[in-house]
């Protein structure tokens, strides 16, 4: 028989895999800046380790740019309840961080855009038909 209460024991390993790749850092990047005795292999078997020594950690914390705290702490089930109970929730406050009506009028946006390019495109008209006249004027010279 099962055990009726699941101790969810943080994967350390794991939790600097998701981070890395969150960041967008490759394994051989982690391994080139933990140091010459480091490399993908390495930086592979320690995201295995379902718990890593503390100065490793506190080194690879660094070169991720976050705390040790987030390695150590990180759960998926307590992050997925959060997530869950916060957009499920009847809570207005919920709703309002979610905002879906349109402050502007689209149509009005895609007017001024045109605007924006029609007076442009005078501008530029206007550029290349002074250009045209100097070089007629630089033409004339010779």
């Amino acid at each position: 028989m099962m055990n009726a209460t699941k101790t969810n024991k943080i994967h350390q390993g794991r939790n600097v895999k998701r981070f890395r790749e969150m960041l967008g850092i490759k394994q051989d990047i982690l391994a080139y800046e933990m140091g010459s005795d480091w490399n993908q292999q390495k930086i592979s078997l320690l995201e295995q380790k379902e718990t890593i020594e503390n100065d490793i950690l506190q080194k690879v914390a660094i070169i991720l740019n976050i705390p040790v705290a987030a390695i150590e702490n990180f759960d998926d089930d307590s992050t997925l309840n959060i997530i869950s109970s916060t957009f499920n929730s009847n809570d207005t406050s919920t709703m309002n961080a979610i905002n879906h009506q349109c402050t502007f009028n689209p149509i009005d946006k895609l007017i001024e855009s045109y605007d924006e390019n029609k007076k442009l495109y005078e501008r530029l008209l206007e550029s290349e038909k002074e250009k045209n006249n100097l070089l007629e004027k630089l033409l004339d010279r010779k």
